[in-house]
């Protein structure tokens, strides 16, 4: 089965590249449905092509807006666009935007959103006989309807299902309240996910006595939908007759990115999925349930959280093997003598302590060559941050024999190194260097920092109505 990642912009692009997907969904800054995403310029789609072309990573990309008559005019140099830029597929779920780029892109794949609501197999003939190879199938299908749907489509048509990420009040994202109560469409991109706020009840002889419509005092999220996970349920998936599956997420951030995409990655090849689990708990997500594959889809109604166990802190962009050292851009705060999580691709988890914590200036006119300076917290955001990692608790493969001596030697035979701190760019364009090496070296189930990786800090946190 194909695994395919949200890129919603270009550092999520290359998280998705680097910890294993095998096809990636972005948008450009027209006709997606995720208007608030960092979404890509048209010209840079071919830049973004080429990081993942350079991976054996497909790129297929969204224009699954309910089209109005004033798009039309754009779309056919658009859909040209796209496909001078070499992408795989369009995902689209207007029948005027799919026949149109049939005509003027044909040799880029057609692949039908789940906006077109496909929830059988006489649908899904009839897009076939209109060009499309997928389909995207109505989130609101079970299991069972997708099986029987797969016994009576076209053999070369290929099914492609949500498997993780966020849901909503709606028919397969289709949702009139953002429109209704804010003026800005989700169907055009613009959701405002009102079936996230609260609401209270109101009697018309009583104006102003609100009454909880449950036992809370902020009121009901009474339209609040569970985050889905089919982690666990591959296999059934699989089974049913999916090819592709979808992990939600263009307005997520690049650490959300890499952590799902790692886990999904890791199970699909063969480990253990109790192995994996957790990474899924570390993230920020709502509560969790498996949609409508297995029955109705529950709601989370006690209220609109995210929690999440694991908090990132800093992304890798250099790590030396000869002096033990890590410069990381920090994201949210750490602390010299801390123990930090380093989320690496296709490896266990390990840890590493912060010593020597030390913050790396910027260079200015005045002082082109700035000093580190030694500081006991690194709280600046985007900052540049140096220190030596001493071995946490487990931070070892699972057998636990390395000493700390060859874990350095392991670090030494494995790692990329990053020439300098503005180097992350540099991770992205050998996104299975650092797997191939370890592997190479003897040391696989060893992870040790990479230019690339993500370090985070179990510090749990709960928030409501926060983005991840």
């Amino acid at each position: 089965m194909e695994l395919l990642a949200p890129a919603g912009g270009i550092e999520q692009l290359r998280a998705a590249v680097r910890f294993g997907a095998d096809a990636v969904y972005l948008a450009s800054d027209r006709f997606g449905m995720r208007a608030r995403a960092a979404n890509f310029a048209l010209e840079d789609i071919p830049a973004a092509v080429e990081i993942a072309h350079a991976a054996g990573v497909k790129v297929h990309v969204t224009a699954n807006i309910l089209m109005e008559q004033s798009d039309l005019a754009a779309l056919p140099d658009y859909f040209r666009a796209l496909d001078a830029a070499g992408v795989d597929a369009f995902i689209i779920g207007d029948l005027g935007a799919a026949a149109i780029a049939r005509r003027v892109a044909p040799r880029v794949a057609l692949h039908v959103s789940t906006q077109a609501s496909v929830a059988n197999s006489e649908a899904a003939r009839v897009w076939h006989s209109l060009g499309a190879s997928r389909v995207v199938c109505a989130r609101e299908m079970s299991l069972d309807d997708i099986a029987r749907m797969r016994e009576d489509m076209p053999a070369d048509m290929e099914i492609e299902a949500f498997a993780h990420g966020a849901m909503c009040m709606a028919v397969s994202g289709r949702c009139l309240i953002s429109s209704y109560l804010t003026g800005r469409s989700g169907n055009r991109g613009h959701c405002t996910q009102p079936c996230r706020w609260s609401y209270t009840l109101e009697e018309e002889k009583r104006p102003g006595e609100h009454f909880p419509i449950e036992e809370d005092d902020r009121g009901t999220f009474i339209m609040n939908a569970k985050d889905m996970n089919m982690l666990a349920h591959l296999d059934a998936l699989r089974a049913a007759g999916v090819d592709s599956i979808k992990i939600e997420g263009r307005n997520k951030k690049a650490f959300y990115v890499a952590s799902v995409v790692n886990a999904y990655r890791q199970v699909l090849d063969g480990a253990p999925i109790a192995d994996f689990a957790p990474e899924l708990e570390a993230v920020s997500h709502r509560p969790y349930g498996t949609g409508f594959f297995f029955g109705e889809a529950e709601q989370a109604p006690n209220y609109d959280g995210y929690e999440q166990q694991a908090m990132h802190v800093a992304d890798v962009v250099a790590a030396d093997p000869g002096d033990r050292t890590i410069v990381a851009r920090c994201r949210n705060r750490f602390a010299e003598g801390e123990e930090l999580e380093v989320l690496s691709p296709r490896v266990p988890i390990t840890r590493v302590v912060v010593r020597n914590l030390t913050w790396l200036p910027d260079p200015t006119e005045s002082d082109p060559d700035p000093a580190p300076v030694p500081v006991p917290v690194a709280n600046r955001s985007c900052g540049i941050y140096r220190f030596a990692f001493g071995a946490g608790e487990g931070a070892v493969a699972a057998t636990g024999t390395e000493t700390d001596a060859e874990a350095g030697v392991a670090l030494e035979a494995g790692t990329n190194v990053a020439a300098d701190a503005g180097a992350s760019d540099a991770a992205a364009a050998g996104a299975d260097a650092v797997p191939a090496a370890r592997a190479g070296a003897g040391i696989t189930g060893l992870a040790l920092p990479a230019a690339g990786d993500f370090l985070r800090v179990r510090r749990f946190r709960r928030s409501a109505r926060s983005g991840a």
